[in-house]
């Protein structure tokens, strides 16, 4: 029977098992002999990782040929208008090219986000925003180039979901396996 099981990365946490200068990997919290990364998530991002020692399911979630839709959360510096909005709907142009239309609206901060450690930089005459993006690829840093390609740089990045799955109360660090 596979192994599946969801995990909340932990910020400036490697999405790999094996070290890498110090830094803290997958390995510092899941002891599990046989899973592997579905995806990746950024070093400087937080959130919702699958993990699995199905190779089926890893390339179904990994692989942009299927679409998944994998959903974040987004602190951005500003207010984004509408026209900024509708850029990111209607896809962005990026370096490697445009990215698919994505659904992006803007939410209130989650009363159940914990808090980040060191917390965001605070500027006093910037305020922030906090959106709810969903996208269907995954490129290399993907949302963070969308939001500064419009104007509005990530201040923080939380995946929430992949496909059907959610974090679920999962708090960073922790992780449950699916049956």
């Amino acid at each position: 029977m596979a192994c599946t099981i969801l995990f909340n990365k932990p910020f400036r946490v490697l999405s790999q098992f094996s070290a890498d200068g110090g830094k803290a990997t997958l390995a510092d919290f899941i002891d599990l002999p046989g899973v592997y990364a579905a995806g990746r998530l950024d070093f400087d991002s937080e959130g919702l990782m699958l993990l699995t020692d199905d190779g089926a399911l890893q390339a179904r979630v990994a692989s942009p040929r299927y679409k998944l839709p994998k959903t974040y959360l987004v602190q951005v510096e500003g207010l984004p208008d509408r026209a900024a909005l509708r850029s990111l709907a209607q896809g962005v142009e990026l370096k490697d090219g445009p990215t698919r239309p994505a659904s992006v609206e803007p939410v209130d901060e989650p009363g159940w986000l914990w808090p980040r450690n060191p917390p965001i930089r605070e500027r006093r005459d910037i305020p922030t925003r906090w959106l709810q993006l969903e996208i269907r690829e995954g490129r290399n840093r993907q949302v963070r180039r969308m939001t500064a390609a419009v104007g509005h740089p990530a201040l923080r990045l939380i995946r929430t979901g992949i496909g059907d799955w959610t974090l679920g109360g999962l708090q960073p660090g922790e992780y449950r396996s699916l049956e």
